[in-house]
């Protein structure tokens, strides 16, 4: 039978048990098709009751069979609800591409450090399968999706010489690192934005380097990746840590000498003879390798001196050498129990409400921060731990030489980290340096005289580790030319006045090298309009030169600001700081990216050739997918 939408029965479960003979009024006229002949039924048009219980009264004998409503009837119906109320259509919800889904998924892998084979995991794979996207539109298997990381790893590279191409002054940090038997030489760069002067920074390398690390390999290695990104004429500092084979290299190998030093050599008249079959067999390449200038790893040297020099006068004075080794013996024991023994550790954290660090030997401050948490507990908890865990208690001396220890290497610590930072320019080591020495000395006073000769000591070192850094012109430079610091960390006014001319003498070179193009600039930039009453005047324009280097040193010196914006209304002094500030004080930033290496490098992932492994690294530490601006890849 036919049944017309408006009718209840059209949608009744039983309704194939009834044929449509007609309507009349409200109702339709119906006959049961169980009954046969010409019986008719009427029941309501919205309503099925009158049917029902004719079925159930006449043919309660018979098993009823329910039928399901037809797909078009249904269909139907919610076409006709929608033409009289419009229903939300979420059907055409923002869809991702297949170029966005790579992009996502190789964010995830690369800045999770996951392995690529997690692509090809089934359960992932239902996750991605959830995400909205385009017909055809399916996540690559791990082949296809190393080809994809493969390319974007081209793009990145392009994209990083790119920027670089307008950058004036860089700088680089190197080390090599030895993980699963294999060693890397790590790069990274560091410069300023002209215009911003904000900060960047990205990873060149992390390249295997096959047999020893001589001076002479890590020259070469060195050299080429600063050639294979252009940078051979822009590098004005590699700053490294103070391993001997680094030191070697940079002096076999130093950068060429300006035509000052050529002019000085030609007044020379001494003859040298050389021998020609030694200059034969001697190798060739070694006079074509020219490296930048070297600055040894500030937060290395410091650590140095934490440690080495330290510990030395500790062992060596007759007033610290029986309390120092008993003390540090003590704190071992501790350290060992915590470490190895899941009670130990417990019994600690309920004593303390803290872990104890362990002093690690490739971490800075370690020892510092793992006596200074012993020292932190006091000291009747701190022997009923000793007790509980074997270990002889401290004496009222040696908990007294541990809280001075930690008082008198405070300093050096806080120093070290502010070194280290990744927004530090190297502007700040002298000022550092000199805060540090005038805060060791301030001490005394505080110290016993256990310890009270360990300020002189550290300021000693300092002085005699950083002797050539002290009086660098250089670091002079970087630390006048940073409105953080000026002349505020000079205390003699002899040499505030000698640092002065200095920076003037450096403002003109520097304005002289680069043309007149900034001679013109004002330090406030405004420009000079006739004034009422004097348009009948006429003079001749003043001269280009008239605000000379010192007028404007003077201006910045006198200048409150401390932010490197202000840069902006001192020309001359803003070339100073992009030359001379662009090297990081520190060796850290390569650090980092080793750490980052170790989490890539797992256990579970030493198949990982070479260059896979350099590149997923690299494109990790520039967030190659969540990129900053200096790195964004263009469209090709």
């Amino acid at each position: 039978m036919e049944l017309g939408e408006k009718y209840a029965l059209s949608s009744w479960k039983y309704a194939h048990y009834f044929t449509l003979v007609g309507t009349s009024g409200k109702n339709v006229v119906v006959r049961c098709q169980l009954c046969g002949g010409s019986k008719t039924f009427s029941t309501a048009k919205n309503s099925t009751s009158n049917l029902l219980k004719h079925l159930k009264g006449t043919h309660s004998t018979t098993q009823l069979v329910e039928k399901e409503v037809r797909l078009a009837t249904a269909r139907e119906s919610r076409v006709s609800l929608s033409a009289k109320q419009p229903k939300l259509d979420f059907s055409r919800e923002p869809r991702v591409t297949l170029e966005e889904l790579n992009q996502l998924v190789a964010g995830y892998i690369v800045e999770e450090m996951l392995p690529l084979s997690t692509v090809d995991s089934s359960s992932f794979r239902r996750i991605i399968d959830k995400i909205p996207s385009n017909n055809n539109v399916h996540l690559p298997h791990r082949k296809s999706f190393t080809s994809y990381l493969e390319n974007e790893y081209k793009k990145m590279k392009a994209a990083l010489k790119l920027a670089l191409d307008d950058v004036q002054f860089v700088s680089t940090t190197a080390d090599i690192w030895t993980a699963n038997n294999r060693s890397y030489m790590g790069v990274t760069i560091h410069w300023f934005n002209h215009d911003t002067l904000e900060r960047h920074k990205a990873a060149l390398a992390c390249k295997r380097v096959r047999g020893r690390h001589t001076f002479d390999v890590i020259a070469a290695e060195l050299e080429q990746i600063h050639s294979s990104f252009g940078l051979l004429n822009k590098v004005v500092a590699t700053v490294t840590d103070n391993a001997s084979n680094f030191v070697k290299a940079f002096k076999t190998f130093p950068p060429p000498e300006s035509d000052e030093d050529e002019e000085e050599e030609e007044e020379q008249e001494d003859v040298f003879f050389t021998d020609i079959a030694e200059a034969l067999t001697s190798v060739s390449d070694e006079g074509h390798i020219t490296l930048p200038p070297h600055y040894r790893c500030a937060s290395h040297t410091i650590n140095l001196i934490s440690t080495s020099d330290v510990e030395k006068y500790l062992t060596s004075s007759p007033t610290t050498k029986s309390v120092y080794r008993v003390t540090i013996a003590k704190c071992t024991a501790l350290w060992t129990k915590a470490s190895r023994s899941t009670v130990a550790a417990e019994q600690v954290q309920e004593v303390s409400q803290r872990k104890l660090l362990v002093p690690s030997s490739t971490r800075w401050n370690s020892f510092y921060d793992a006596v200074s948490r012993v020292a932190e507990i006091p000291m009747n908890e701190l022997n009923n731990l000793c007790n509980k865990l074997g270990i002889k208690c401290f004496n009222e001396k040696e908990y007294q030489f541990m809280h001075e220890y930690c008082i008198a290497m405070k300093p050096l610590t806080a120093a070290l980290d502010i070194l280290q930072g990744d927004e530090c320019p190297y502007g700040a080591l002298l000022p550092t340096l000199e805060i540090l020495m005038m805060k060791s000395l301030s001490l005394k006073d505080s110290l016993t005289k256990m310890t009270a000769d360990l300020p002189d000591v550290i300021v000693k070192a300092i002085q005699t580790r950083f002797s050539i850094v002290l009086d660098n012109k250089d670091a002079l430079l970087a630390a006048i030319s940073c409105p953080k610091f000026k002349l505020r960390w000079v205390k003699d006014g002899a040499r505030k006045q000698q640092l002065k001319n200095l920076l003037v003498a450096e403002c003109q070179i520097l304005s002289s090298s680069a043309g007149d193009s900034d001679k013109t600039d004002n330090v406030s930039n405004k420009v000079v309009t006739p004034v009422t009453g004097m348009e009948f005047f006429e003079f001749e324009s003043e001269p280009e030169d008239c605000y000379s280097a010192d007028q404007e040193v003077m201006n910045y010196l006198s200048s409150g600001g401390f932010e490197l914006d202000t840069l902006s209304n001192f020309p001359a002094v803003k070339k100073v700081f992009l030359k001379y500030n662009t090297p990081t004080p520190s060796s850290a930033p390569v650090e980092r990216l080793f750490s980052l290496g170790g989490l890539v490098l797992t256990p579970r992932r030493n198949r990982l050739s070479d260059s896979r492994f350099e590149k997923l690294l690299l494109m990790r530490y520039n967030h190659c997918f969540t990129s900053p601006n200096h790195l964004k890849k263009r469209e090709q």
